[in-house]
């Protein structure tokens, strides 16, 4: 069974240049490019996926990262090649928060995947014991009520320096929830993990995050 930590650098490598190749295509041609042969069978196994799309701004030697896109499958329904093509092409073109890229702007923004475990779901007696089921920099969270569903990749409470009940409350109200809700028993809140690669620079050197490192860098760095 292949699970997160089969999944080394230069798989990451590979997946993060496919989803750039993917929008490039899209963009240039307007079609989808077809998964490439000869690939490890572990890229055929069914995993949910996030592509994220960032553009960077400059304001004097700093350099800000603001979302551009990010769109995935956050259940395994398709095989990780398939769902990071697609993923990559919707986070470009289909995120209702931004109009649709443009190929100029390839050059300038730089994309991350995340590849996800099955979510599972957190069961707690009382439901003001959840943050304590929860861990920053490991977990990722699902919101599920009714039709109301919300997600939050694990690094997102890590660059917002959010404790687990804010990210509770936040992951809440992107389910179109009160940020209260998951103290409510009908609400389900699931946990996930994800193995998370990324752009250094706009298609330059790809790495592996480490959210629990940049937690304690943070850290060091406000003491």
């Amino acid at each position: 069974m292949v699970t997160l930590k089969d999944f080394t650098l230069d798989d990451g490598v590979f997946l993060v240049k496919l989803s750039r190749k993917a929008v490039e295509t899209f963009l240039k041609a307007g079609v989808k490019i077809s998964p490439p042969k000869n690939i490890p069978e572990k890229f055929k196994e069914k995993f949910g996926v996030f592509v994220t799309i960032e553009r960077l701004s400059h304001i004097g030697p700093k350099v800000y990262k603001e979302l551009r896109g990010c769109i995935g499958f956050p259940y395994p329904i398709k095989s990780l090649i398939e769902a990071t093509i697609d993923s990559a092409i919707s986070a470009a073109v289909e995120d209702p928060r931004f109009p649709p890229m443009k190929l100029n702007e390839l050059s300038n923004v730089i994309f991350e995947v995340s590849i996800l475990s099955p979510p599972e779901e957190v069961v707690v007696r009382n439901r003001k014991d959840l943050p304590k089921e929860i861990v920053i920099g490991r977990d990722g969270l699902i919101v599920e009520y009714g039709w109301y569903r919300g997600l939050l990749l694990p690094q997102v409470p890590v660059e917002y320096k959010w404790d687990t009940e804010t990210f509770l409350a936040e992951t809440c109200m992107k389910a179109g929830l009160p940020p209260d809700s998951w103290l409510i028993d009908d609400v389900k809140i699931y946990r996930f993990e994800a193995r998370i690669f990324t752009e250094i620079e706009p298609n330059g050197k790809v790495v592996m995050r480490d959210l629990f490192k940049e937690l304690k860098v943070m850290k060091e760095s406000e003491n």
